[in-house]
């Protein structure tokens, strides 16, 4: 049986509950998606949030390669096999791939710095994910090379919400 975290993802920007301040209408990273300008994020914010949901969103709306890593089990040798498949698999002026790094704080320094020239030539577009803050977590290099989104607590109303529309999916229970 799929988890139900798993089946509770959203696969649509409409569908996207919580975090108003950077995915409702208008907001910075709704319209970066929007527009395909995505730069190299890190989405900051305690467990639970919709870090890991958003990554996987944002890679299913913008239709782009998806790459997804645990600082928790990847090494360096992950992350360069990584980064020559996304490079084996760029076509003329095709966006990047987006490479996903779950607990980005958990890596060394030199597993971040492993990321640096592939983030800074868009051979892959980072999005890492860390409920640590950033700025003592992930290595200066790095983070001056990608935009930092600070991720809400989801609300009560917001938690209702997820519930209810759960709820009334009638293939929610038959997965």
């Amino acid at each position: 049986m799929i988890p139900l975290a798993e089946r509770m993802r959203p696969l649509s920007i409409e569908n996207y509950i919580g975090q108003q301040h950077l995915m409702g209408n208008g907001a910075v990273l709704r319209q970066s998606i929007e527009k395909d300008t995505l730069p190299s994020i890190i989405f900051w914010g305690p467990p639970g949030v919709g870090k890991t949901s958003l990554a996987n969103l944002i890679a299913n709306t913008l239709n782009r390669p998806f790459f997804s890593l645990s600082a928790i089990h990847a090494g360096v040798k992950d992350i360069r096999e990584v980064i020559e498949k996304a490079k084996a698999n760029r076509f003329f002026d095709a966006p990047s791939p987006i490479l996903f790094i779950d607990e980005i704080h958990r890596f060394s320094k030199s597993q971040q710095d492993s990321l640096l020239g592939a983030v800074e030539k868009g051979v892959v577009t980072l999005i890492g994910a860390t409920t640590e803050n950033p700025s003592f977590e992930v290595i200066s290099a790095l983070l001056s090379r990608c935009q930092v989104y600070v991720l809400e607590v989801l609300s009560v109303d917001d938690l209702k919400l997820m519930l209810q529309n759960a709820l009334s999916q009638d293939e929610f229970f038959e997965k």
